[in-house]
């Protein structure tokens, strides 16, 4: 069984968070906001985000979303990396 680099998954785990946040950033700026409350109500079982929304997050507050975003993916994908090495068989 092969073991995964942690740096590596650590970093394609956060870009790949990252990315989805500016796809996210992305439909909340081209899709009327009807829409958008549709289809997050959609992805969280019916539960109501009409109020939790917010159209009006400055430019610099995206971007720190972004960081922070893919920050947190990195560190999971680390884990998720030193966790899977932990059940790898050892070389002997």
């Amino acid at each position: 069984m092969l073991t995964l680099s942690v740096k590596r998954f650590g970093f394609a785990a956060g870009a790949t968070a990252a990315l989805l946040y500016l796809g996210c950033v992305f439909f909340m700026l081209t899709v009327p906001h009807e829409a958008v409350i549709d289809v997050f109500n959609s992805f969280l079982h019916g539960w109501d985000v009409t109020q939790m929304m917010r159209w009006d997050m400055p430019w610099w507050e995206a971007i720190l979303g972004v960081l922070e975003t893919f920050i947190l993916g990195w560190l999971v994908g680390s884990v998720f990396a030193v966790l899977y090495n932990l059940g790898a068989p050892r070389k002997e």
